[in-house]
């Protein structure tokens, strides 16, 4: 049920900002959307984002591959991603995990640098 209710918050939030109304998601120019929303849509990298030494799922890598790094940054730092535990010291090596070349390397997240 809790499932359904967040989903159905996010098609509503991405309907209303198609028709041009604005439903609150201010400050969320990193992802072009609130971040905790985007958390929903790279669930796959769950498991990856807790254990460093569980594999990347093709899914997670094709995914993350898409995401700006100001994004990722919003994404790692979000309440979502550490209310769900997953490890922000994790997360944040799945781009290497993926063996991006595009990935930000060195780039800072707050307190936590991309490898």
């Amino acid at each position: 049920m809790k499932y359904l209710i967040v989903i159905m918050l996010a098609v509503l939030v991405a309907v209303g900002n198609l028709w041009g109304f604005d439903v609150g998601v201010d400050g969320a120019g990193e992802c072009g959307s609130n971040p905790e929303v985007v958390v929903y849509k790279l669930a796959s990298c769950g498991p990856a984002a807790q254990d460093g030494s569980v594999a990347v799922s093709p899914k997670c890598c094709s995914l993350v591959k898409r995401v700006d790094k100001r994004c990722l940054c919003a994404i790692v730092l979000s309440k979502e991603l550490q209310s769900r535990g997953l490890n922000p010291a994790i997360a944040v090596t799945i781009p290497k995990r993926c063996k991006d070349p595009r990935r930000p390397k060195g780039y800072k997240c707050g307190a936590y640098t991309v490898p």
